[in-house]
């Protein structure tokens, strides 16, 4: 949520929002881009020089633009001119990739953690770092972690058991690059927004589900970010009058019905053994009575939970990540009609996006906010 060790001249705003446009939507015409930013001919000439000087931005090849009448060169980004790390802590490991400047994946590597200490969360992110290549050829490391995250300070981060732990100064100190550290649900939304499967949309949300349950929201092009992200509020959402308790006795609430955890004890309190979540899935399709019932509840609540956020927030998108994605392989018909039935019949369709391809988008979110850091842009 900060920014630190950036040199250089203050960034105005104008040049932020400039930078934005072209990281999202270029190449893109000058045209285009005075018509965004309500700005002359003469400010934006003025505004992409900078950034055309130093590299950043560059000149694409001409094209047809009707609106003047003879061909343009738009904008676009150099995506090799700076490097970033975004790396995604769990409670186990320090999960790490290597990105341009539209945070597409260049290199990854991984390390468990020794401990969960402070030094061995830093030892685990310089061992990733030092995979990828060095700290001395990134611009910046954005670093995401379930939990609150103020200032570069993480506030509470229950998977490692911290509490007021200042994440950001301590990596500076040991690495020596400017450092982002991010609400990990936050840091994937801003990725989603500028890059993924949220681009191009000023309202969407993002729902993860696994290990914990997780929410983010955009909301006229912008991210939300409060003092309560990272508490997992989402997670006692009530959802089922009649399902399991979670750990706060809360009955039927999201953590209860949609947690890998929270599956995998109910599956395996019936068969009297421990099961995995792959295993709860793969008995649920061969149609074994108490995990085709816990799977089936999952889906349906998690329909609701759909549609719950759609109704209050507004939104026609939300975007569906995390390990636990798996549930909902198979039975698209099924959530479907879960999300219907608590929808009014007059509105509109809703778009599901499953991101299924493991730990990489949450190490691209934070790499996303350290590139958003580093142009002065964190927050839009």
């Amino acid at each position: 949520m900060s920014e630190a060790g950036h040199g250089g001249s203050p960034v105005t705003d104008s040049a932020r929002d400039l930078a934005r446009e072209v990281l999202v939507h270029g190449p893109i015409s000058r045209t285009e881009l005075s018509r965004r930013l309500g700005l002359s001919p003469a400010s934006l000439t003025r505004l992409s020089r900078t950034f055309l000087d130093s590299g950043i931005l560059v000149e694409g090849p001409e094209v047809s633009d009707g609106a003047v009448g003879r061909p343009v060169k738009p904008l676009d980004v150099r995506v090799d001119a700076r490097r970033f790390v975004g790396i995604k802590l769990t409670g186990e490991a320090a999960l790490g990739v290597s990105t341009d400047l539209r945070a597409d994946q260049t290199g990854s590597a991984s390390s468990d953690l020794a401990s969960t200490t402070l030094d061995g969360v830093l030892d685990a992110i310089e061992r990733v770092v030092g995979a990828l290549g060095g700290p001395a050829g990134f611009d910046g490391i954005g670093v995401s972690l379930g939990g609150n995250v103020s200032d570069g300070v993480v506030d509470r981060a229950p998977f490692l058991g911290w509490r007021d732990v200042d994440l950001r100064s301590a990596l500076v100190d040991r690495l020596g690059i400017p450092t982002t550290v991010e609400n990990d649900v936050v840091a994937l939304t801003a990725a989603e927004h500028w890059f993924g499967a949220g681009r191009g949309s000023t309202d969407f949300a993002v729902l993860t589900i696994g290990a914990g349950v997780g929410y983010g929201l955009v909301v006229n092009d912008h991210v939300v970010r409060t003092a309560d992200v990272g508490f997992g509020l989402l997670g006692h959402f009530p959802l089922d009058p009649t399902g399991p308790l979670c750990m706060d006795g809360h009955r039927g609430c999201s953590t209860a019905m949609l947690t890998t955890g929270s599956m995998c004890a109910q599956v395996s309190v019936a068969l009297a053994r421990q099961v995995t979540y792959d295993e709860v899935l793969l008995l649920a399709a061969q149609d074994h009575p108490v995990a085709r019932e816990v799977v089936g509840s999952a889906v349906r609540s998690l329909g609701r939970l759909i549609a719950a956020i759609t109704n209050i927030a507004l939104v026609s998108t939300v975007v569906l990540a995390g390990e636990g994605v798996g549930l909902v392989e198979g039975r698209a018909a099924e959530l479907e009609a879960a999300i219907a039935a608590d929808r009014d019949p007059d509105g509109g369709p809703v778009r599901l996006v499953v991101d299924d391809s493991g730990f990489v988008p949450w190490a691209r979110g934070a790499a996303a906010v350290a590139i958003q850091s580093s142009f002065g842009v964190l927050g839009t």
